[in-house]
């Protein structure tokens, strides 16, 4: 999977995830922060997102510290996937 498609598809995720029925993909920047002045998320979306990653890619956050960095975007969680998944082939 190509990281636009994977950014596409997370936008969507996201959104049904979130519940943010206010929003659509259109409405999300690949590089627009997820959270404070981007789509305002706050903690407990975060834990939402790392169910999201772990239910549906397989993949888990090691170390809590990574969060800020990988949950910065769409594009930031998309990268993430990609190198984690590349780590495990």
């Amino acid at each position: 999977m190509n990281r636009e498609q994977l950014i596409e598809d997370l936008k969507g995720q996201i959104i049904e995830q979130l519940n943010l029925q206010q929003v659509t993909p259109a409405d999300i920047k690949a590089d627009d922060p997820l959270f404070n002045e981007g789509l305002g998320l706050d903690s407990i979306d975060a834990l939402e997102l790392i169910v999201l990653l772990q239910q549906k890619y397989s993949v888990k956050l090691a170390n809590a510290e990574d969060g800020p960095k990988v949950f910065q975007s769409v594009g930031s969680i998309a990268d993430f996937i990609i190198a984690t998944k590349a780590e495990k082939s």
